[in-house]
């Protein structure tokens, strides 16, 4: 028979195993998290996180996390709704990768947070790689008079965001471009066209497509330019993505 002596030892020895297990267990753990990039995604006006479906990074590397647009407050200034999204971002020295409109939120965003890195993928540097019509509409004041309202209409709303030349895929761009508020699309606007950034972030890693109509300036400086890549080349260019994004966050 086990004396109790015995028997508490074996206890006690059985529970001071389960405790270094579990300690063990908690260093691997934090261990791991220390290691992981958490990289976040702000897609570009009016679309939501689905842009980045076809996107995969090393999933022991990387956790990704997808941001969405919000209603902007009424006159919210893009600095104020930057800060905004800042509290989305849950993580310390995260990376930032932003899509045409929402690469210039990102640019935005990137003032207040620690970055591991900024990437902007198919936007703009500074306000002089602003399209001609699209400073027009600000000297003009045209973009008040905008119809956003028939932005609801998917076709327009499609050409509108990514160019003239998707007409062929307008049922594959509903599921993409699902933020179709009013007021979204006339604060969205009115940003993008008064966006007064005057030098390119140093640190930031900008992505372009030779081919990009809606931002056909956006070559210039210091770019990797994607040959053939045209504002939605996030979407039919993401194998390039998939292969040069890691080293590109990790360098």
């Amino acid at each position: 028979m086990v004396s109790v002596n015995t028997y508490k030892i074996n206890l006690y020895w059985k529970l001071g195993i389960c405790f270094v297990c579990l300690h063990y267990q908690i260093y691997l753990y934090k261990r791991m998290e220390k290691d992981i990039t958490h990289v976040y995604f702000m897609p570009g006006m009016a679309a939501n996180p689905s842009i980045f479906e076809y996107i995969n990074l090393p999933e022991d590397r990387f956790n990704m996390h997808f941001l969405e647009w919000k209603i902007p407050k009424k006159n919210e200034t893009l600095e104020d709704y930057a800060k905004r999204m800042v509290v989305m971002v849950k993580h310390q020295n995260p990376v930032l990768i932003g899509v045409s409109f929402g690469g210039i939120l990102v640019q935005e965003m990137s003032k207040f947070l620690d970055l591991k890195k900024l990437v902007v993928i198919s936007s703009i540097k500074t306000k002089d790689e602003l399209p001609k019509p699209m400073k027009l509409l600000k000297i003009t004041n045209a973009y008040k008079i905008l119809p956003t309202q028939l932005l609801a209409n998917i076709e327009l709303l499609a050409k509108f965001v990514f160019g003239k030349t998707i007409t062929k895929r307008i049922e594959l761009y509903k599921k993409y471009l699902s933020v179709r508020d009013k007021r979204y699309l006339d604060w969205a606007i009115r940003q993008i066209i008064f966006w007064d950034q005057e030098k390119p972030i140093p640190e930031a890693i900008y992505i372009h497509g030779d081919k990009d109509h809606v931002f056909p300036h956006s070559c210039r400086g210091n770019c990797i330019v994607i040959k053939g890549g045209t504002h939605i080349m996030i979407i039919n260019k993401y194998k390039w993505f998939n292969d040069n994004l890691p080293g590109l966050i990790l360098n």
